[in-house]
């Protein structure tokens, strides 16, 4: 399961990818644009698109010789109930992380926090100051 949550934060984990997301929020953007954005290379932009693809939090379609990238409303809400997840089983090391996709998710309107207990409640805190 850990190799799951990999797979899906690990698009939180890179400034280049979260500016990506950001630009994506406001809605489908053609590689181009990204490009164009972020000032950096083509090769450098495949490299974080594939692991946001990968991630599930964004999708592709490809028209032409144009990839067009969208955020991904069902790889969202997957990510926020593996956020949920981490929150409930407080598993250590990955607050950081979390506080990323916390930010993005919380952004997007997907991360739904339903309460268990008091033992959580620190956890939750300190999630909601991010």
């Amino acid at each position: 399961m850990r190799s799951e949550y990999v797979r899906v934060f690990r698009a939180f984990t890179d400034e280049n990818r979260i500016r990506i997301l950001e630009i994506l929020s406001e809605g489908e953007q053609c590689a181009c644009v990204l490009l164009d954005e972020l000032k950096i290379s083509q090769p450098t932009l495949s490299y974080h698109m594939k692991i946001l693809c990968e991630s599930g939090i964004i999708k592709s379609r490809r028209v032409g010789k144009w990839n067009y990238y969208s955020i991904n409303a069902d790889g969202c809400e997957y990510a926020s109930r593996l956020l949920n997840a981490i929150v409930k089983h407080n598993i250590e090391g990955t607050l950081r992380v979390v506080r990323f996709a916390y930010r993005f998710l919380r952004c997007f309107g997907t991360l739904h926090y339903t309460s268990i207990g008091d033992t959580d409640y620190e956890t939750f805190v300190m999630l909601k100051k991010a």
